[in-house]
C-alpha cells in the first residue's frame, strides 16, 4: 500500500471555485480527495455521453455518485445526449484510440463542462480523465485549455495528477472502495476495438458490471 501522503494544492491566478469533469470514481477518487484535502471548493460535473452501453454509463455513474455523497460533494448530473454524441463522431468510426476522435469527445465533454462552469459561477475547470495512464495527457490539457478560452477569467487547470504518487493512490482507493473497474475507455469504437484485440489473443470478451478492484489480490 502506498502511503496517502499529498501535496497542498491551490488553484491558479488565484481562482478558488472549481468545477471538475469526472469519467469515473475510479479516475476521480484520488482526485476528489487530494483536492478536498486542500480546501478547494469543488463540485463533480458528470457529463459523458460517450459511454457505451447504457448499462455501463449507468455503472460508472452510479458508483461516481456514490463516492461524491461519502464525501458530501455536490454532483452534477448532465445529459445522456448520445444522438449528439455520435453525430459528432460520424466518419471518426475507424479512429485509433487517442487520435482525433478522442480530440472531438474530450471537447465535447469540456466544451459543456466549461458551459456550466460559466453559468453558475465556477472560474476554473478541471477533469480526472488526465490521471489514467492510457490516456495522452497533452491531448487533454489542449482540450482542457481549448473550452475555457471563450469565457473570460476562466481558467483551465492543467495539474498533473499523475505525479508524485498520484496513479498509485488511484488505485489505492479504488482498491479501499471497491470500485467497478472498467475494461475500456467508454465508447462503443474502444469496446469495440478492446474486445477484437481480446478475441485476436484468445481471451473472453469484456463483461459489464463483473470486474472490481480488489477482487484479485491474494490478500
Amino acid at each position: 500500500m502506498t502511503d496517502l501522503i499529498r501535496d497542498t494544492l491551490s488553484l491558479p491566478q488565484g481562482h478558488n471555485k472549481l468545477l471538475l469533469h469526472s469519467c469515473c470514481a475510479p479516475c476521480s477518487g484520488e482526485v476528489m480527495e487530494a483536492i478536498q484535502a486542500s480546501g478547494i471548493e469543488y463540485a463533480i460535473f458528470f457529463y459523458n455521453p460517450n459511454i457505451h452501453p447504457q448499462k455501463e454509463y449507468l455503472l460508472r455513474k452510479e458508483e461516481n455518485i456514490r463516492f461524491a455523497e461519502q464525501h458530501n460533494i455536490p454532483f452534477i448530473d448532465a445529459d445522456y445526449d448520445t444522438d449528439n454524441w455520435f453525430e459528432r463522431a460520424r466518419g471518426m468510426e475507424k479512429e485509433p484510440e487517442r487520435g482525433i476522435r478522442c480530440t472531438m469527445c474530450f471537447d465535447m465533454r469540456f466544451e459543456r463542462t466549461a458551459l456550466y462552469a460559466f453559468e453558475h459561477g465556477y472560474t476554473a475547470i478541471s477533469s480526472s480523465l488526465g490521471i489514467s495512464r492510457w490516456k495522452d495527457m497533452k491531448q487533454i490539457n489542449g482540450c482542457g485549455h481549448r473550452s475555457a478560452a471563450p469565457y473570460p477569467g476562466m481558467v483551465y487547470w492543467d495539474y498533473n495528477w499523475r505525479k508524485k504518487g498520484g496513479a498509485a493512490r488511484m488505485v489505492e482507493i479504488s482498491k479501499r472502495e471497491h470500485f467497478y473497474q472498467q475494461e475500456y475507455c467508454g465508447c462503443v469504437y474502444s469496446l469495440r476495438d478492446t474486445n477484437l484485440h481480446r478475441k485476436s489473443q484468445g481471451r473472453e470478451l469484456i463483461k459489464l458490471g463483473v470486474k472490481f478492484y480488489g477482487d484479485d489480490d491474494d490478500e
